[in-house]
Formats: C-alpha cells, sequence, structure tokens
C-alpha cells in the first residue's frame, strides 16, 4: 500500500512539473506581454484554444496537488504524524489559493471571446484593461499561495531529514526551497517596489525551487521510502 501511494505522489509530482512547464512556462508565457495590454488582448483572441489548454493545464495541477498531499502525509506520517497532517493541510490550503488565481483566467478567457454577446458595447480599451486587471489578479494570489507553498516545502524537508531513507541532499533541497519559496513571494507581496532585491532572491533559490520537488518525486517513484524503519529504530 505505502508503495503505491509513495509513486502516486511520485508521478503527480512530476505531472504537475510537466503541465506547469506548458501552462505558465510556455503558453502563459508566449501569449502575455508584460505591460502591453493590446498585444496581449490579441495574442489571447488569436489563440483561444491554446489559452484554455493552459487552463485545464492548471486544473491538472490542482488534481495533482491534491493527490500528492495525500500521498506524501501518507509515507511521512510514521516519521511525525502532527508534522505530516501540517505539512499535508499547507499543501492543500495553498491548492484552494491557487483555485481562486485560476479562476481569473477563466475570467480572462471571457473577456477575450470575440464571440461573446456579453461583450457588446464594451470598448476595446475597456475589455484590455479588465484582462489586466485579471491577469495581475492571477499573478497576485498565486504569489499568496506560494508562501503557504513554502511552509509546505519546509515541513517535508524536515520530515525528509528526519526520515534517515530519503537522500539528505533532496532534504536540503526542500529546505532551501521552502525558504526560497517564502522570502520570494512575501517580498513581491509587501515591497513589490524591491524588484532587483526579488530578482537576486529569485536567482539565488532557482535551483533548489527547481530541484526540489523534482528530486522528491523521483525518489518516490523509483525507490520508495519507508520512514517506519528509522521511527521504529529511534524507539
Amino acid at each position: 500500500m505505502t508503495a503505491a501511494v509513495a509513486r502516486t505522489g511520485g508521478i503527480s509530482l512530476l505531472v504537475m512539473a510537466v503541465a506547469a512547464a506548458f501552462s505558465y512556462g510556455y503558453v502563459h508565457g508566449s501569449l502575455v506581454v508584460e505591460g502591453d495590454p493590446a498585444a496581449t488582448f490579441g495574442n489571447l483572441q488569436a489563440s483561444p484554444l491554446l489559452f484554455r489548454a493552459e487552463i485545464l493545464g492548471w486544473v491538472l495541477i490542482l488534481a495533482c496537488d491534491i493527490a500528492a498531499a495525500w500521498a506524501l502525509y501518507t509515507v511521512l506520517q510514521p516519521v511525525q504524524h502532527a508534522l505530516s497532517l501540517l505539512g499535508a493541510w499547507l499543501r492543500l490550503s495553498y491548492t484552494a489559493v491557487l483555485g481562486v488565481a485560476v479562476s481569473s483566467l477563466v475570467v480572462v478567457s471571457l473577456l477575450t471571446d470575440s464571440r461573446s454577446q456579453a461583450l457588446i458595447g464594451f470598448t476595446p480599451q475597456e475589455l484590455q484593461a479588465e484582462m489586466m486587471l485579471f491577469l495581475h489578479a492571477f499573478e497576485a494570489v498565486w504569489s499568496i499561495g506560494l508562501i503557504l507553498f513554502g511552509g509546505h516545502l519546509l515541513t517535508v524537508g524536515l520530515l525528509a531529514f528526519q526520515s534517515g531513507n530519503i537522500p539528505k541532499i533532496i532534504s536540503v533541497l526542500l529546505l532551501l526551497a521552502g525558504a526560497g519559496y517564502i522570502l520570494l513571494h512575501l517580498s513581491s507581496t509587501l515591497v513589490p517596489e524591491y524588484e532587483e532585491f526579488i530578482k537576486v532572491v529569485k536567482w539565488v533559490f532557482m535551483l533548489p525551487m527547481t530541484a526540489g520537488e523534482l528530486g522528491l518525486g523521483l525518489w518516490l517513484l523509483f525507490r520508495v521510502p519507508d520512514p517506519r524503519v528509522r521511527a521504529e529504530s529511534a524507539s
């Protein structure tokens, strides 16, 4: 049972990474032009199916986040039940916030639908302003959620470090990633005007934020940890 749950978690983390690279890295990055509402509006109207595919990718990520929260709790709870439960709730809380953020993208899709009769009477400038507002809302709400996600990674990193079975390099990467997410997105939320500092933080923590969960996902998938071994030997 534990092996199957661990593999479910590993697959979820890896699928999530691919979906995020597609939805945010490829689609969002190519269609949304920062500081240019007209170009962004034109891109979204020209590629409605691609933008809807991005939204579906986020829905897949939400489902994988729920599966990962359950799998990590199940695998790590023998190490320390209370801490693993906290980690699961932090990830589920993050997932709920991400769901709210993604709802802004649904509104953007409606605002850029050239066939919608509900938009008759709005000027292009008004539609573009509304579109940019909801795109910024997506980024801002998601950023707040990533503070919770950083807390989740810190708890998972601590549990992985205590397990005695998960490689220490993965534990360290998770701890650094958690600290990086919290620092980066607290800064983005509270002091967004400090752009240079935020860029430095992002650059410093880029590797652990990318490799931490990927390493854990591969470990869960190919070598199932059994934290109960450490827990039993310590008792």
